[in-house]
């Protein structure tokens, strides 16, 4: 499924961004914030901001929004690292 998101003419040329710029960093912006709600998970918010996961959480402490990651997620990580 894709969403089509439609943004008036008039807010999209009061975006203070270049044209050629504005779709990847809304998407970025969009992913930020779903994040950073709870909404999306780190690996679909890189996938939708179309960045790595290093970039996306750089971007995260740039913004002080806080990696969600509890102590089941280490759990996880240990055992799958141990195999």
């Amino acid at each position: 499924m894709t969403i089509l998101l439609e943004i008036p003419d008039s807010v999209a040329r009061a975006i203070r961004l270049p044209r050629n710029e504005q779709s990847h960093q809304l998407k970025v912006e969009l992913s930020l914030s779903l994040y950073a709600q709870g909404l999306l998970s780190f690996g679909k918010s890189c996938e939708l901001a179309e960045i790595t996961q290093l970039e996306f959480s750089i971007l995260l402490g740039k913004r002080n929004i806080p990696r969600h990651y509890d102590e089941q997620n280490l759990d996880d990580d240990i055992a799958y690292a141990n195999r």
